[in-house]
């Protein structure tokens, strides 16, 4: 691009402007003019559908009503003496009487549209009056078993319908209507035939795009179809019908693709008084044929405004450029800088280039010596040094010491790095100076060992609500810390200073309001309250000390959990107890255990190599919790060391050795390895130790090398298979031990044992 001439460029540029906001908006515009099409669509192809619904259910409701009034007519009344075929044709007053029943049903039928026909059987009778076989017996008429699955559905005295097919092979939606006391005393059943094609009629659409419709019942049976083979068969475990019937709404409509990849429409409307859902099934491509069309013209449009803007951007651009060509031209005759080969802009670019990097530096360095003169003044005023600069960061009257302390900082440190850490601390102090309300100034420090400095200015109109204001800065302080540093942090907040000179005296109370985590827990917020109980004697539990080296001496750990925790409770139930206390009850517990054991010539070396300074890691604890599981782990170790025997220190290691070679060629953690064992991991290295003389990792990587050396002797196998096959993820870490051991690459022992062969 730099060596492209400037009003090409402005060419190009000019063009993308208006080319590319015209295509986004064309493309725009044509996708929500789709999108919109298709909701207009769906929501008119819903409309239909309900309105057939409504059609098809006024329909339904008409006859169900016709049949319900012929009850109310007592017609039936006349044949119920006669239970028996041959005692209905015993008299012609008899036969007159079913006749008249007969006519009634016949009545009904053409008083109901799309009726195909209808029956009445009475009660325990063996006859049907049926209008299309007339009066027939029940033995020679269709089956009427279906007839009792079918008023399972029956709720209160009304009727239910029915999807069926006939013995004639038509599909019918038959309504059921038992004779109820209410209306006759007459005891039988009224069954009207409805075709089903009458359905068909009132939901079939004009509407090419249709692709078809069903009406199903509760469970997904298919009660009408525009496909007469899907009729009365269980739909409901295809993944689109089975979604529409498990939604909540009465009515709606989706979008899906077919196997073929057709988009379609599916419609439905859930019938509330029957239980029943209508769905209709449309082309959506078919359906939007006017809206593509549309989408058409638009782009054509489109491109003849482009094709007219890339005029128009030659010509603003030859005169846009115009004055940036003369100067540069000038510039170029009596300036000493020389770019050649680069078009205008770049040119413009070194002459100024030197100009920009000495205002960047100057304006870096003077930002540095900023930030460093207002730390220094922070540093200092909290050293009790108030400086001009100090009044300058804090004009206001009041003071307040927040000091930020990261929880386990030990263990902090432990899981990063340096560099990590320095950009935490700048981060943090960074984020807790900008989370206070306006009007109240805070600047904040790093003091060191995972403690910074919040010092808080306010003045007297803050004063009322400064108290809440400083405890929610306070409370997102706490939580951004977390998220930066993966860590807690607890913030002690120190009485208010009306001087600038008592802030030393205020970070102090900051500094013991932290120490009230080892009661309360990490990650709170600490408010400094004057200790009223400081002339009360130490809290000691000297019974507890007693029974715990008894305990210890029986090897008895569940005794010895008892006894810290009932310890730490009765610190917890103290009515004041200082930090000071707590370390020391703790120091005297472990010194006392410690001083126990040598008076009983056991080697502390040997319990405790590796757990470095106990009384230092005592110290770096934060909470009462943490201190009674230190403890725990303290006396559990010694136990496990004092009920060690030769025999036992054999049986675990025949364990870890069988683990060791059976597992090897797994990414085994050793930590979990000794909780399946049951000892401590420092127990199990010993023990590896003793047996093998190697340490845990080197006895692992020499069975790992082992049985390489094993696969090395097969010329089928490649380096790197060989290497993921004993446990390597990669072929360096297989490199390395294997000279570790062997003194020569794995490559190397191949050869040498392929030309020894």
């Amino acid at each position: 691009m730099k060596r492209t001439p400037m009003m090409l460029q402005l060419i190009v540029i000019l063009f993308c402007i208006m080319a590319v906001p015209t295509a986004i908006l064309t493309w725009y515009s044509g996708e929500q003019i789709l999108r919109n099409s298709e909701q207009a669509i769906a929501e008119s192809t819903l409309e239909g559908l309900d309105a057939s619904r409504k059609l098809n259910e006024n329909a339904l409701n008409n006859l169900a009503q016709n049949t319900v009034r012929l009850t109310a007519t007592h017609i039936f009344d006349r044949i119920r003496p006669y239970e028996t075929f041959e005692e209905l044709n015993s008299s012609f007053d008899t036969v007159t009487n079913a006749r008249a029943v007969l006519q009634q049903l016949l009545n009904l039928n053409r008083h109901g549209e799309g009726v195909h026909s209808s029956f009445f059987h009475l009660g325990d009778a063996d006859y049907v009056v049926s209008t299309d076989k007339g009066i027939k017996e029940l033995e020679s008429f269709e089956s009427i078993d279906w007839l009792e699955d079918a008023l399972k559905g029956q709720r209160g005295i009304s009727g239910v319908w029915y999807p069926r097919r006939l013995d004639s092979g038509e599909y019918v939606i038959s309504y059921v209507l038992p004779l109820n006391r209410l209306s006759t005393t007459t005891r039988g059943t009224i069954v009207v035939n409805m075709k089903e094609n009458q359905i068909d009629n009132v939901f079939r659409s004009s509407g090419t795009a249709q692709r078809g419709f069903i009406l199903l019942n509760g469970d997904g049976t298919v009660i009408s179809h525009s496909d007469k083979g899907m009729l009365l068969w269980n739909v409901g475990e295809n993944p689109v019908i089975s979604g529409i019937l498990a939604q909540s709404e009465r009515e709606g409509y989706a979008f899906r693709e077919n196997a073929g990849g057709e988009r379609l429409l599916y419609t439905w409307s859930k019938s509330s008084r029957y239980g029943w859902t209508s769905l209709n099934i449309h082309s959506v491509e078919e359906l939007m044929v006017s809206s593509h069309g549309m989408q058409r013209n638009i782009m054509l449009l489109t491109a003849v405004i482009i094709l007219a803007g890339t005029v128009f951007s030659v010509l603003l651009a030859t005169w846009v450029s115009k004055p940036a060509r003369e100067l540069v031209r000038s510039m170029r005759s009596r300036d000493d800088v020389v770019v050649k080969g680069r078009n205008e802009l770049a040119f413009l670019d070194a002459a100024f280039k030197r100009m920009r990097e000495e205002e960047a530096g100057l304006n870096e360095l003077l930002q540095m010596r900023e930030q460093d003169a207002r730390s220094m003044a922070v540093q200092r005023l909290i050293r009790g040094e108030p400086t001009p600069q100090a009044a300058e960061l804090f004009p206001s009257p009041y003071y307040l010491a927040a000091v930020v302390s990261i929880d386990r900082y030990r263990v902090y440190v432990g899981k990063t790095n340096p560099e990590t850490r320095s950009y935490h601390r700048y981060l943090l102090t960074t984020h807790c100076d900008s989370l206070f309300q306006e009007g109240i100034r805070a600047r904040s420090v790093y003091r060191g060992d995972g403690c910074f400095v919040i010092v808080i200015n306010y003045g007297e109109s803050e004063r009322n609500s400064v108290s809440a204001d400083i405890n929610d800065a306070l409370s997102a302080i706490r939580d951004k810390a977390a998220e930066l540093l993966d860590h807690s942090v607890t913030i002690g907040v120190s009485s208010p200073a009306e001087e600038s000179r008592e802030v030393m005296d205020r970070v102090a109370e900051a500094s013991e309001a932290i120490k009230q985590r080892m009661l309360v827990g990490s990650g709170s917020i600490q408010y400094w309250q004057e200790e009223s109980g400081r002339d009360k004697k130490y809290i000691y539990p000297s019974n507890s000390e007693r029974r715990m080296l008894n305990y210890l001496d029986q090897g008895d750990l569940d005794s010895i959990a008892k006894e810290l925790k009932a310890i730490g409770d009765e610190i917890r139930s103290a009515e004041y107890v200082s930090y000071d206390n707590i370390l020391f009850v703790y120091h005297q517990l472990t010194g006392v255990t410690i001083k126990h054991l040598r008076e009983n010539n056991v080697s502390t070396a040997k319990i405790f190599a590796g757990r470095g300074n106990i009384y230092a890691a005592l110290a770096s604890i934060d909470t009462l919790d943490e201190l009674e599981e230190y403890v725990y782990d303290f006396c559990r170790e010694i136990v496990q060391y004092l009920a060690r025997t030769p025999g036992e220190t054999n049986q675990h290691g025949e364990r870890i050795i069988n683990y060791l070679q059976e597992r090897y060629r797994e990414d085994i953690v050793f930590q979990e390895m000794a909780k399946e064992i049951g000892i401590s991991y420092s127990y199990m290295r010993k023990i590896v130790y003793e047996m093998t003389g190697q340490s845990l990792i080197d006895y692992l990587n020499q069975l790992r090398i082992e049985k390489a050396k094993e696969l090395l002797l097969d010329p089928g196998l490649t380096i790197a298979g060989i290497a993921a096959e004993v446990g390597y993820y990669n072929v360096q870490s297989f490199n390395r031990f294997f000279r570790k051991f062997e003194g020569m690459p794995p490559s190397g022992y191949k050869a040498s044992k392929c030309r020894t062969s």
